[in-house]
């Protein structure tokens, strides 16, 4: 009990979190019945009723996420203190079997988070039959799904340098495990709105834990673990989905996808006392043992700061990130992940339409974005080598500059010629900044706020998705040509901005990087 309690040590009541983790679980129980019922109809619920059960198992999963949300509130805010002590991780400091250990859990959470958006292109063929809607219908679904990753990670981005890292990702696993009825709903705008709640609980999963990530490796490893594991959930997201909707699909239908949010929820809550708390967190909350017992579980130390640490803290402490060069860092962020945004949710799945009006099979348009796609699997792999060995901030403007390219081949491709060339640019740059730019952002914020500057350069790259999906729902998606030349604009400047206002991050200690200062 004790061990189980840890878990979530230092908060307000971990008996009431560990209720509302009960409440909200016995809030999608109460709905499986409903699914249960349309097993001898390959479980088609359009049109059923939704009888008590499943409203009352609604109102115990609102009740049960703000239990949850009470019980792991810190029993005291972040506030500024005075440093006596720094946290000094070995430059060179090998990986230890804890460090791996976090990096196995969080890969496998960022697996069951990117799963979940990842699912909607499997589930759609199933609800479009079952609901009776077209494309144009159906496409609320992702519209949905992509503002509630946009609110998600802004919101959990912030509450990670309230609640803590760990906590954050405690109760966006909590609000995962709520959207299990999406499952059992009858109605398609139902579906539409547990949507929205999916991705809002699953939007900022990603953020928190590269903040996490930054801020327990060591310096010499922490680059390329960074691209390495957002690689890895990705790829893993993607796969995860697909296998199980092979595997689970035929005999329980698209519903299924759907409740698997109930264990994969429940199995990130059960692996929680592994994972650690942020020692600079538990620093910055005055918890000093604490932090100094997690520093020792990963190899590192805390020393008496030197006067001049002490200075550089106070300096960083009362300057907002909001001024200096962070704010023509986030300026450039924010447009490289609007850019790259409006490519993956809009360009690219655009493309297939316009090969085939220009003549086109739809086998020989999907076959032919198929194999560029292959691309982006080795492209994870060249981008963590880069980033680790070469450069961090060089490497993002490479990405940015060859996803820049790819739009302006766009623009000059002539109707009927091979998109090939072209298509390659694009994705193997929209694969290599998507690996890279999230890691890059963690490492260049400072404590207080580096969670909520992930987020919001996460919410950003959805936020293009959104503003893309936006047009495609009102039917207002300019010609191809038309769309690269105008995605290329925010691209190039992004492009611009990166080169000279960016950072080189590549060895170097976060509490150098802290200092607004430093050029």
């Amino acid at each position: 009990m004790s061990t189980t309690l840890s878990a979530v040590g230092g908060r307000r009541n971990a008996l009431v979190f560990w209720l509302g983790c009960a409440v909200v679980t016995a809030g999608v129980v109460l709905h499986i019945p409903m699914y249960l019922m349309g097993a001898d109809m390959g479980y088609v619920l359009v049109g059923m009723p939704m009888d008590a059960e499943m409203y009352w198992g609604m109102a115990l999963i609102v009740v049960g996420i703000g239990l949850a949300a009470f019980g792991l509130l810190p029993k005291q805010l972040p506030r500024h203190q005075r440093i006596i002590e720094t946290i000094a991780p070995p430059e060179d400091a090998p990986l230890t079997r804890a460090h791996w250990g976090m990096a196995g859990l969080l890969a496998l959470a960022l697996i069951i988070d990117i799963m979940k958006p990842a699912s909607l292109g499997f589930v759609t063929p199933g609800m479009r039959a079952e609901y009776q809607v077209d494309r144009a219908m159906v496409a609320w679904l992702p519209l949905a799904a992509l503002t509630g990753t946009v609110i998600g990670s802004f919101i959990w981005g912030a509450l990670a340098d309230i609640y803590g890292r760990r906590a954050a990702i405690l109760l966006s696993s909590i609000v995962f495990i709520g959207t299990s009825i999406c499952g059992a709903m009858p109605d398609f705008w139902w579906n539409v709105f547990m949507c929205l709640l999916m991705g809002a609980g699953a939007g900022g999963m990603l953020p928190v834990a590269y903040a996490l990530l930054a801020e327990i490796m060591p310096t010499r490893h922490r680059g390329w673990m960074l691209v390495l594991i957002g690689g890895i959930g990705a790829v893993g997201g993607y796969f995860a989905a697909s296998f199980l909707s092979e595997l689970l699909q035929p005999v329980y239908s698209w519903r299924i996808m759907w409740f698997l949010n109930l264990p994969t929820g429940l199995l990130l809550v059960a692996m929680s006392p592994l994972l650690p708390e942020s020692a600079r967190f538990l620093q910055q909350m005055g918890r000093g043992a604490e932090a100094r017992a997690m520093l020792a579980r990963f190899g590192a130390v805390a020393h008496k700061a030197t006067e001049e640490e002490v200075a550089a803290a106070e300096d960083h402490t009362h300057t907002p990130p909001a001024q200096g060069r962070y704010l023509g860092l986030t300026a450039a962020l924010t447009l490289g992940a609007l850019a790259w945004g409006l490519v993956n949710f809009g360009l690219l799945l655009w493309l297939p339409g316009t090969l085939v009006e220009e003549g086109l099979s739809v086998a020989a348009a999907s076959g032919l974005i198929a194999k560029s796609t292959l691309i982006s699997i080795p492209v994870v792999a060249v981008a963590t080598f880069l980033y680790a060995r070469w450069s961090s901030k060089w490497s993002l403007v490479l990405m940015v500059a060859m996803m820049a390219g790819g739009l302006l081949l766009f623009l000059l491709r002539t109707p009927g010629e091979s998109p090939l060339l072209a298509l390659t640019f694009v994705i193997v740059g929209s694969s290599g900044v998507i690996s890279i730019l999230l890691p890059y952002t963690a490492e260049n914020y400072p404590l207080r706020v580096r969670a909520r500057a992930t987020g919001w350069v996460a919410g950003c790259s959805k936020l293009g998705g959104l503003m893309a999906q936006g047009l495609s729902v009102a039917a207002a998606v300019p010609a191809f040509g038309i769309a690269a030349a105008l995605i290329a604009v925010p691209t190039l400047g992004a492009l611009a901005l990166i080169a000279v206002l960016g950072r080189e991050t590549r060895g170097r200690d976060l509490r150098e990087l802290e200092q607004v200062s430093h050029k």
